[in-house]
């Protein structure tokens, strides 16, 4: 059975220049990156030069990258580091509503440790109001932390604005930029952030690393204690393996990235218009044009996203839900819901992300098998069809 692999927001298949720069690293380079001794300064040269790719990637100065072991580490220490290191100064975090739960958990536990968040509101397009932003400001907000891209629309969030608004206050501002590093221009002077976190599986690296982008002299308190790795900010001894693939990845994905965007974006387009085309009652979420090319989340009102998955998966066809259903839970994506689109038609939401390997090809095999899936769960289904037509 074939297989179309739409599913690149939750994980990517390594890059092929990737492997081959790992495997000296679990083969002949093994050395810790601490040791004195001839192996030890190669681990070390190849975590400079790791460091160095990844800073140029971003237009950033190498020291003030620092490897974790992917996105959640990075949003966890740039979020309790921050409100720990500035406790003294106030307790009071901004964050939106519609965040991953790497940010909303670790607000929430902060909640719990005499930190006060206030998590604003989306538009029905999924993205945050400065006006909101600038009423929830206080004199004792310390953290402002609003991702770069939604992991399950796609918008791209005014993150430039939002950084200038907190520099401005000398307020600490940080990224989850799980989603838009390696896929879309990340510049941290641009953006005006002064912590950014990224994870290595979401651009075609190994999974299990990542890093976090701190700006100089902004403080953070580590997660960790131990060693003197990381420059004091995350004991442990390197992933070596896992950085040099990492900064191998972006490597690459910077330098494809305007071809495979453009490409991308052809095909996630014609995926939308063959859907809308072929399938009634269905919605378009994120926004219209600022949305990362790839990204395409809609909702087929009268079914379960977790039926539609499950019946493409068994088409060969890997996407996902923007549904909790299939953790067990029964309500909506906190995304979709946010974002004021009802539960019964959120309860119906799919996630289709393209990658750099996917093909026209494969795009017409879904349009092919995707509307007599749809219509199959909508004769079980014991909700009716609206009398609109449900676009968006």
């Amino acid at each position: 059975m074939r297989t179309v692999y739409l599913d690149h927001s939750a994980t990517t298949p390594v890059h092929p220049k990737v492997l081959e720069a790992m495997l000296p690293y679990y083969q002949d380079e093994y050395g810790n990156a601490s040791s004195l001794h001839r192996l030890g300064r190669n681990a070390r040269l190849a975590l400079d030069q790791a460091r160095e790719k990844v800073a140029a990637a971003l237009h950033a100065r190498s020291d003030d990258i620092y490897f974790t072991s992917g996105g959640t580490e990075g949003d966890n220490l740039a979020i309790k580091g921050t409100a720990f290191a500035l406790r003294d100064r106030g307790r009071h975090i901004i964050t939106s509503q519609i965040e991953h739960e790497a940010v909303l958990n670790t607000c929430g536990y902060l909640e719990k440790n005499g930190f006060e968040v206030t998590y604003l509101p989306v538009d029905g397009h999924g993205s945050v109001g400065l006006d909101d932003l600038k009423k929830a400001v206080t004199d004792q907000t310390i953290l402002i932390s609003i991702m770069h891209a939604n992991n399950e629309v796609g918008t791209i969030q005014p993150i430039a604005e939002i950084g200038a608004l907190a520099r401005e206050r000398g307020i600490v501002f940080h990224t989850d930029a799980v989603q838009t590093v390696g896929k879309i221009p990340v510049d941290i002077k641009d953006l005006n952030v002064d912590l950014l976190a990224m994870s290595g599986h979401k651009f075609y690296g190994p999974k299990g690393v990542g890093a976090i982008y701190m700006r100089r002299g902004v403080k953070v308190s580590p997660l960790a204690h131990g060693g003197h790795h990381e420059n004091w900010k995350r004991a442990g001894t390197e992933n070596v393996p896992g950085i040099v693939g990492l900064a191998a990845a972006l490597e690459a994905c910077v330098a494809e990235m305007e071809e495979t965007a453009e490409r991308e974006g052809q095909l996630r387009d014609a995926l939308q218009k063959g859907i809308q085309e072929k399938v009634e009652a269905v919605r378009i979420n994120g926004h219209p044009d600022r949305r990362l090319p790839g990204s395409l989340s809609v909702c087929f009102e009268a079914l379960e996203g977790e039926a539609l998955i499950l019946s493409l998966d068994l088409k060969g066809i890997a996407a996902s839900t923007g549904s909790a259903c299939s953790s067990g839970s029964l309500e909506p994506s906190h995304v979709l819901k946010a974002m004021g689109i009802p539960i019964e038609i959120a309860h119906g939401s799919a996630r289709f992300t393209l990658g750099r390997s996917n093909t026209r090809e494969e795009i017409d095999y879904v349009l092919e098998v995707l509307p007599d899936i749809v219509e199959r769960l909508r004769t079980m289904s014991p909700v009716r069809l609206s009398k609109s037509d449900g676009e968006a």
